[in-house]
């Protein structure tokens, strides 16, 4: 499978799209002013513990307070509040070694959120979920920094090694060349990209994550709560992070500035990827010269078309999103139950595609094509769980209900991406109305006739090729454009634009220049 990264740089932020063999699987929007994203850490003042939910609110500088639940605070939870206020009343230069820094006992799991936040302390707190709708941020204490091959996860000493890493062999080399390269007070992660990598490669990418967790001890000294300690990585640079991988062939960036930066960061962590990145500067839009802008504009809105003839109706509630197959003029034979079968396979590939494009949340809802065969239903599951592999958000596909009814859950991470795919008509204003063309003649006279007062000569009139065979019918001395030569004394030329929508008009001049009434 061929990998794109196309990246479209504008003063309003930062558009990604991901293409899977030339197809659009992602889109990604990072705003100029881009905060509280997820993986951002701040310093938050918790402002009310709520015990009948056993959560707290915290305050990070956003409008409303974020919401950390007791669910969300690590087991070292005790051990974060104390080395949060340890950082911030730290003077020392270098800073403390947090190699010898001593871990506080573990929480329980079915504890009482006032019991470890008594006080309203300051902690520090990692952006688990966007602001969503009328929601502040959700938050969590369990920290972690993620690198291209490790994870690391403070105050615990725990190696854990991908379970998608299906080798035992290679399970147990990772794990002791880890155990062997951590620094104390640090577990580790060791993720699926990690396979077949030699030691000197985990170490580098480990020791970067160390070096970010120095700067976060650094950043916390002298903060006052609510602050911003640490930002997540760029959109750009985590998705490198997250998929970069022999599939990848190319990434095309529009931005100087963005392109250095996404060139140094693949030298970085992949050195013999670094020739992929490549300079756009062509003059049509990035996105329209990679074909994505008509994918977006197909893609996206209440119906999805599928090649076969088959479509989608995907609407969504407050408490669900609703995709509705339909098999429109798809015919594969006069086996009902094939048809059934083979449009519901292709609109199981098309709704896993939706839903990483559209990033939907929550639990979505599939009515499929009804069939009656167990096998059909049972190929039907695993095509739609094979399709869903290469979503890199948590979800869960459960078995067809009797009704023919599929029911998914995915994690939902930030808001809903929602392009508007309508535009509205320039002729009517959306209104659904245009004026009468018997009116538009008087219009279009009474602009002549000012024309020629102010001593315009040679002028030409572009209109729709509609309103040019009626200004023209007729022979010569019946057609409008003859009865104003002979009423104004002048020749207009008359010309037809197909660009045009059907009551668009304009006057140009000898030069072809627009002459603006």
């Amino acid at each position: 499978m061929n990998k794109e990264l196309i990246i479209n740089a504008a003063p309003q932020g930062v558009e990604i799209a991901l293409l899977e063999d030339k197809k659009l699987v992602e889109l990604h929007h990072e705003k100029a002013d881009g905060s509280f994203a997820v993986g951002d850490l701040y310093l938050g003042k918790v402002k009310k513990l709520i015990p009948g939910l056993n959560a707290a609110f915290v305050d990070v500088g956003f409008e409303k307070d974020a919401f950390l639940h007791y669910t969300d605070l690590s087991p070292y939870a005790r051990s974060l509040l104390k080395f949060t206020q340890q950082s911030i009343n730290d003077t020392s230069e270098p800073g403390f070694d947090f190699g010898t820094f001593v871990v506080e006992p573990e929480i329980i799991k079915t504890g009482k959120i006032n019991e470890v936040l008594s006080g309203k302390p300051n902690i520090l707190v990692q952006i688990l979920k966007e602001p969503i709708a009328a929601k502040g941020p959700r938050l969590s204490c369990e920290i972690s920094l993620p690198g291209r091959f490790v994870v690391i996860t403070p105050f615990n000493d725990i190696v854990a090694v991908s379970r998608k890493i299906h080798s035992a062999d290679e399970r147990k080399r990772l794990q002791k060349i880890v155990e062997a390269i951590k620094p104390k007070n640090f577990g580790v992660i060791v993720r699926t990209a990690a396979e077949g990598k030699n030691t000197a490669e985990l170490h580098e990418d480990l020791s970067m994550l160390v070096e970010t967790w120095k700067t976060i001890q650094h950043n916390l000294k002298g903060s006052v709560a609510p602050a911003k300690i640490l930002s997540e990585q760029t959109k750009t640079t985590s998705i490198l992070r997250d998929l970069l991988n022999e599939d990848f062939n190319r990434i095309v960036v529009n931005d100087r500035n963005l392109f250095n930066d996404t060139r140094s960061y693949i030298q970085r962590i992949a050195p013999e990827k670094a020739e992929i990145v490549t300079y756009y500067n062509n003059g049509l839009p990035i996105f329209d010269q990679f074909g994505i802008t008509k994918q977006v504009k197909a893609a996206f809105g209440k119906t999805v078309n599928l090649p076969s003839g088959a479509y989608l109706i995907i609407e969504h509630t407050e408490a669900l999103h609703v995709i509705d197959v339909n098999s429109g003029y798809k015919s594969v034979g006069n086996n009902q139950e094939l048809n059934a079968l083979e449009t519901n396979l292709e609109a199981a590939a098309e709704i896993a595609r939706q839903l990483r494009l559209r990033d939907l949340g929550g639990i979505i809802v599939v009515d499929f094509i009804d069939m009656k065969l167990p096998e059909n239903k049972r190929k039907l599951l695993d095509a739609m769980e094979e399709f869903m592999k290469s979503d890199r958000a948590k979800h869960a596909v459960l078995p067809i209900s009797k009704f023919g009814i599929m029911q998914i859950t995915r994690q939902r991470m930030k808001p809903e991406m929602n392009i508007n795919t309508q535009e509205v008509c320039p002729t009517c204003a959306g209104t659904g109305k245009i004026s009468s063309t018997l009116l538009l003649e008087d219009e279009i006279e009474k602009n002549l006739s000012y024309l020629i007062t102010h001593q315009h000569k040679d002028l030409a009139l572009v209109v729709h090729p509609i309103m040019y065979a009626y200004l023209t019918k007729g022979k010569w001395f019946n057609s409008k454009q003859w009865k104003w030569r002979f009423k104004y004394g002048r020749k207009v030329k008359m010309k037809e634009n197909t660009n045009y929508h059907l009551t668009e008009y304009h006057f140009f001049d000898k030069h072809d220049e627009e002459i603006k009434l």
